[in-house]
């Protein structure tokens, strides 16, 4: 049975006295929980050693509180413990120095689910950096990677940095937060306290749940659109719909599996791509589908569009490629909708003169890739597998599990 991180800085008692006498802060969300459920903030709290002071939320809160995206957290008193819980996705994004003052040690609880763009990554790391300026020790708390170990996409490029593209990373990584901490603090040479807390009786590439140990813990969800494992290993693909004007399901119950819009065939779209790619569709049920919007893209208009399943049989680990999936759907909607208005203008992550498509991708590269009418799936996949295995040799140094 897995142990996580919180599970055991708790159950160690040496290693909670480790922290006695020091003023602890807690980066966490809803889905920060011991095995059996606990929220770890109320776990921290019932342990004699440990002195909690302060919390700290990312994106969509501490509770989970925003369900649409991009929408601020505020500072407020936790009611129970009667404590500061800082927003760090509002008006500060970066904690500030009183912010900082008001602890000695950070403890992080996240639950990541594996891709590049999540912006929980990114505030982790602007933690990282505060605390290497300011002297402060930073515990991690280690959770499993949903996604599993197979990486997938390009690295982001230099100059490509923004709020959800934090470092030069691959857009599905491969990697547990912790295993995330050790090779950032080594990329930015930080001089900072860190420990990880690993997991105990993790096995990443275990079936069925290939990263995720189903039926051992509870699936919660770390931001509110994140519902599944399902959604966790479409993510690195169906992300970048976000930059496009095709509805990514939000506004639906099963956001960011699926993607569509009003006005585009979706079956002829799909017999296209299995014409033109099939190798980049194995290892999952695609299909096609209707759904209309509550809020956000295409509110209140019926959508055609396709869903993405690996939750059945058809699932292959190793062979799902979700990123050439969604790449896949943007070359075919350009060859079949040579004029179609695909990419999204508009203030995405605090910026205001990128695309964001560009900016979820990391580069130019793939907008480009897709409006070339002379581009094939063989140059993209020539770059891909040129990133994928510079990243594969990257992160080895810094696996734990």
């Amino acid at each position: 049975m897995i142990k996580l991180g919180i599970d055991n800085l708790i159950s160690n008692k040496s290693r909670r006295n480790r922290l006695k006498g020091a003023r602890l802060a807690l980066l966490g969300h809803p889905a920060s929980v011991t095995r059996f459920g606990q929220h770890t903030l109320d776990a921290l709290m019932l342990c004699d050693e440990l002195h909690v002071v302060a919390a700290f939320g990312p994106q969509h809160g501490m509770r989970g509180d925003k369900q649409d995206n991009m929408i601020e957290s505020e500072d407020y008193i936790d009611p129970k413990h009667n404590i500061p819980v800082f927003s760090l996705y509002g008006e500060q994004r970066y904690p500030t120095d009183a912010q900082l003052a008001t602890f000695d040690v950070l403890l992080v609880d996240l639950q990541d689910i594996g891709t590049r763009i999540y912006t929980f990554v990114t505030t982790f790391a602007y933690m990282l950096d505060a605390c290497a300026t300011h002297r402060k020790a930073v515990w991690l708390l280690d959770r499993p990677n949903p996604a599993g170990r197979p990486i997938e996409g390009t690295i982001l490029e230099p100059g490509w940095e923004s709020y959800v593209g934090v470092a030069p990373m691959i857009m599905r990584h491969g990697m547990t937060l912790g295993e995330f901490a050790r090779w950032y603090v080594n990329l930015k040479k930080l001089h900072v306290d860190l420990h990880v807390i690993r997991m105990s009786d993790y096995n990443p590439h275990a079936a069925p749940g290939h990263g995720w140990p189903l039926h051992e813990i509870s699936w919660i969800n770390p931001s509110p659109n994140a519902a599944n494992v399902n959604m966790a290993r479409c993510f690195p693909g169906t992300v970048l719909f976000e930059g496009t004007t095709l509805s990514e399901g939000r506004g639906t119950t099963r956001a960011l599996e699926k993607t569509g819009a009003p006005d585009i065939n979706f079956d002829r779209l799909l017999v296209r791509m299995y014409a033109m790619k099939p190798e980049w569709l194995r290892g999952c049920l695609i299909r096609h589908c209707f759904f209309e919007p509550t809020f956000h893209k295409h509110a209140g208009c019926l959508c055609a569009g396709l869903q993405i399943h690996t939750d059945n049989a058809a699932y292959q680990h190793q062979k799902f490629k979700p990123y050439r999936i969604a790449a896949l759907i943007l070359k075919c909607i350009r060859l079949e909708y040579p004029d179609y208005n695909l990419w999204r203008h508009f203030v995405y992550e605090y910026e205001t003169k990128r695309l964001a498509i560009d900016l979820l991708s990391g580069g130019t590269f793939l907008r480009e890739w897709v409006d070339d009418p002379r581009s094939t799936p063989d140059d993209l996949e020539e770059r891909l597998e040129v990133d994928e295995k510079a990243w594969l040799d990257y992160r080895e140094p810094f696996i734990l599990y």
